[in-house]
C-alpha cells in the first residue's frame, strides 16, 4: 500500500506538469478558435474582440491557466465590453471538476464527454474483449507448436495484421460487406458500414451487426501485436527449469502450459495492455470517423480541427490520467501474477 501511495502522489505531480505542457501546446499554437472555424474573416473586428473577451483568450496566458485550474470566481472581468467589470459566469476549474463551456457547441465539456463515452466504452470495451480472447490462444499455440504449420500461417497473418493501416482496411471491410456482398433474405448490404444503430427501439442484432465491422477493424492489430508478444514470452519460459520440474513431477501439461508458464508470460502482454487501456476512454479516431461511430476519438478530432480548446484539453488531460492510472495498475498486477515480484 506504501508503495501505491507514493506512486498515487508522483502521478498528481505528473498530471499537473502534464496540464502545464497541454496547456501551453494548445493555446500557443497557430491559429485559435475564431480562426479555426473562419468565423474571423466572416464578422467585424469588434465582434471577433467581443467573443475573445467572452472566451478569456484576451488575457495572458498564466491567467487563462489559472481560470482554467482553479476558476474564475476570484476576479472581475469585462465580458461585454462595456468597459465596466462584471461578475463573470459561475467557473470552478478542473479542480472542482468544471472543465467550462465548449466553444464550438456552448455546452458543458463534460456533458459533450458524458454524451460520447458510453458509446466508446462500448465499441473499444468490445474490441479489446475480442483481440485478448484471439490473441492469448493463439499465441500460447503458436509457442507451444513451435515452427509448426499453425504456428508459420500465426506468424504470417499477424506480420499482415500488424501492417494493414486501420482505414484501409476498414474502407477494404467497408467494399466488401457493405456494398459488394448482399443479404440474401433483404438484397440490401450484408452489414451496415456505419452508425451505431438503424432501428430506433432497441434491437440486439441491430447493435451487433454495427459492432462487426468497426470491431474487427480495430481488433485486427492488437490481436497481431497481443499474439507476437505472448508467442516470444511463452517461448522464454517454457524452456525454464521449474518448467522441467513441473513435468517431472507428473503434472497435466495442460496445468504446466496454463498455470505455470502463462502466469509469467503474461506480464510482458499485461504491459502492453496498460498502454493501450486508456483508448478505452479516448477512443480510436480513424474506426470512428471511418465508421461514423459518435465517440471520443470523432470528438477529440472534431475539437482538434476546430480549436475547441476546453473540450481539446479535458480530453488530453484526463487521458493523461488514465495511462498514468493504467500504468499503476500494471505495476500491481505484476506483482499479483508473480510472487517474486515486491514494492518496498
Amino acid at each position: 500500500m506504501p508503495y501505491a501511495l507514493r506512486r498515487l502522489a508522483q502521478a498528481i505531480v505528473l498530471v499537473f506538469l502534464l496540464s502545464l505542457a497541454f496547456f501551453a501546446l494548445v493555446n500557443l499554437a497557430p491559429g485559435g478558435p475564431l480562426a479555426g472555424q473562419g468565423h474571423s474573416r466572416q464578422m467585424r473586428p469588434e465582434q471577433a474582440e467581443r467573443l475573445r473577451r467572452q472566451f478569456g483568450l484576451d488575457r495572458p496566458l498564466p491567467t487563462q491557466y489559472l481560470i482554467w485550474l482553479v476558476g474564475n470566481d476570484w476576479m472581475q472581468v469585462d465580458t461585454d465590453g462595456d468597459g465596466r467589470l462584471d461578475a463573470p459566469g459561475a467557473r470552478l476549474g478542473i479542480l472542482r471538476g468544471d472543465f467550462g463551456f465548449s466553444f464550438r457547441t456552448r455546452t458543458p465539456v463534460l456533458d459533450e464527454i458524458s454524451s460520447r463515452l458510453p458509446n466508446t466504452l462500448l465499441l473499444m470495451g468490445v474490441t479489446m474483449l475480442v483481440a485478448l480472447l484471439l490473441a492469448i490462444p493463439v499465441g500460447i499455440l503458436s509457442a507451444v507448436r513451435q515452427y509448426s504449420l499453425f504456428d508459420i500461417t500465426a506468424t504470417t497473418l499477424s506480420f499482415a495484421g500488424q501492417a494493414l493501416p486501420e482505414f484501409w482496411l476498414g474502407m477494404l471491410l467497408i467494399i466488401l460487406f457493405y456494398v459488394t456482398l448482399k443479404n440474401p433474405l433483404t438484397g440490401g448490404p450484408l452489414l451496415p458500414a456505419g452508425g451505431m444503430y438503424d432501428q430506433e427501439t432497441f434491437s440486439l442484432t441491430d447493435r451487433l451487426a454495427h459492432l462487426i465491422l468497426p470491431v474487427a477493424t480495430g481488433a485486427l492489430g492488437w490481436v497481431a501485436w497481443y499474439s507476437r508478444f505472448l508467442r516470444a514470452s511463452m517461448l522464454e519460459v517454457i524452456h525454464q527449469d521449474y518448467m522441467r520440474t513441473a513435468r517431472a513431477k507428473g503434472l497435466p501439461e495442460v496445468l504446466v502450459i496454463y498455470k505455470h508458464a502463462l502466469r509469467n508470460a503474461l506480464i510482458p502482454l499485461v504491459t502492453m495492455f496498460a498502454l493501450d487501456l486508456p483508448t478505452i476512454f479516448g477512443g480510436a479516431i480513424f474506426v470512428e470517423m471511418l465508421f461514423s461511430w459518435p465517440g471520443m476519438g470523432r470528438l477529440y478530432y472534431q475539437a482538434a480541427s476546430q480549436r475547441d480548446y476546453p473540450v481539446l484539453l479535458a480530453i488530453l488531460i484526463i487521458s493523461a490520467g488514465f495511462m498514468i492510472l493504467s500504468s499503476l495498475l500494471a505495476d500491481l498486477v505484476y506483482a499479483a501474477l508473480d510472487p517474486r515480484i515486491r514494492y518496498d
